[in-house]
């Protein structure tokens, strides 16, 4: 693990962004983006589109290491070049932002309240992958949706299980156990979340760490136990379908948290837009989510 990125991602202001939409979600992203269905045919397509798009944002004079201190990728975009470059290579070498990679492969059907995540087969092949590239770490979503401790503890178990292999890797694993903000008792799902998770932190080696993705909490500074935790580099939060102004709101509310927004990172950027109006509304958008993380 490089020992700069760590001392950045444990240290720095700043926070995370999420680019790594992959197939389910990679229409809506680009029709937000004001790219429809009917303008192109076909998956090869589609993700080209979509990489232009991180290319964009990625390349903008707005988007450096002063203020996004790392970028989650999809693993598409982690195989594809940025001004020549491989991409993870071109965050840290030309932005100082350090790369991230989402891992994977989506989630399984609804069980007990939660969606726990597909079977990953190509793991320890895509991690060596990554490290090879200059990849920091890895990234991996659950989903809660009812507060049910038999679920709950399968998504914290199922979580800690492949993190404890990231890191045997040498990565370094961000937790995304997300609760649903339209969860049936929201409330009790981060009790009960925030419970499991630090059962499970007690799982890592004496030198080991985590980060974790959560969604912004009801109750606020909730995580406080979690961001001052030793077995936790870093609390970061996903804007979870609120708006960027609600998700900001809510995140600077929640000390020492700092924002790995995807959707409400790019809201109000548009294909259409000239250069300077879309660095200018990136630039926006970053000034207002490192404000909210910077509390």
């Amino acid at each position: 693990m490089d020992s700069k990125q760590l001392e950045k991602v444990r240290s720095a202001k700043g926070f995370i962004a999420a680019l790594d939409q992959s197939g389910g979600s990679t229409p809506k992203a680009l029709s937000l983006y004001g790219i429809k269905p009917e303008q192109y045919s076909g998956d090869a397509q589609m993700f080209d589109l979509m990489h232009a798009m991180r290319t964009r944002i990625i390349t903008s004079p707005a988007f450096n290491g002063d203020r996004v201190l790392g970028a989650i990728l999809f693993e598409q975009t982690m195989d594809r070049e940025i001004e020549g470059r491989g991409s993870a290579d071109y965050l840290w070498s030309a932005k100082q932002v350090v790369p991230f990679l989402k891992v994977d492969k989506g989630l399984a059907e609804e069980a007990d309240g939660v969606q726990l995540m597909k079977p990953m087969p190509g793991l320890a092949a895509l991690l060596e992958r990554a490290k090879a590239k200059g990849v920091f770490g890895t990234k991996m979503r659950s989903v809660v949706k009812h507060a049910d401790a038999r679920g709950i503890d399968a998504v914290a178990d199922q979580q800690f299980a492949i993190g404890r292999q990231i890191l045997a890797a040498g990565l370094m694993p961000i937790i995304e156990p997300e609760v649903d903000i339209h969860a049936t008792d929201k409330e009790g799902a981060e009790r009960l979340l925030k419970a499991a998770i630090l059962r499970n932190l007690g799982t890592l080696g004496p030198q080991q760490q985590a980060m974790l993705k959560l969604t912004i909490p009801s109750v606020d500074d909730f995580y406080a136990d979690l961001v001052e935790h030793p077995k936790v580099l870093r609390v970061v939060a996903l804007s979870g379908g609120y708006s960027r102004d609600e998700a900001n709101r809510r995140l600077a509310r929640n000390h020492g948290v700092i924002a790995s927004f995807s959707r409400a990172l790019t809201e109000g950027l548009t294909a259409h837009q000239s250069e300077a109006q879309f660095n200018q509304a990136l630039d926006a958008s970053i000034a207002s989510i490192y404000q909210a993380s910077s509390t």
